[in-house]
């Protein structure tokens, strides 16, 4: 009886670390509007790469000549390096080239598609087949 009620709360705590992680990930199609393409050149503020996703932080100078606070998520923190970037590359105060998808509420303002350097490097999130992950322009 003992083996049996082991086995089921074993079971248990099983089912819901595995359903966890299934519960947190979402669609990008729910959160970002893939039928709104954004670009955005402005200054790196804060790059964090953190999981579940990585985020850039950049001002934008808008046509007012006011100052917007751009919020970028990206890929995972392994999945951004796979694709050619590394944390060594982009400082704060660069200047890059952000095209993505607009952000479907405000708790980010858009995802990254791609992110081309002042030197014309491009690191999409997506790899190789967007153009190259490390590829010029």
């Amino acid at each position: 009886m003992q083996t049996l009620i082991r086995g089921s709360i074993g079971a248990s705590v099983l089912l819901l670390a595995l359903a966890n992680p299934a519960y947190a990930h979402h669609s990008f199609a729910a959160a970002y509007d893939l039928q709104d393409p954004i670009e955005i050149k402005g200054s790196i503020v804060d790059v964090r790469l953190t999981n579940p996703h990585s985020h850039f932080f950049v001002d934008v100078v808008n046509a007012k000549g006011e100052t917007e606070h751009w919020k970028i998520e990206a890929g995972t923190p392994s999945g951004m390096i796979r694709n050619g970037y590394s944390p060594k590359i982009i400082k704060q105060g660069d200047i890059v080239t952000i095209k993505g998808f607009r952000a479907r509420n405000e708790s980010s303002n858009g995802m990254l598609r791609e992110l081309i350097t002042a030197d014309g490097t491009v690191y999409g999130m997506f790899g190789p087949q967007e153009g190259g992950a490390g590829a010029t322009r």
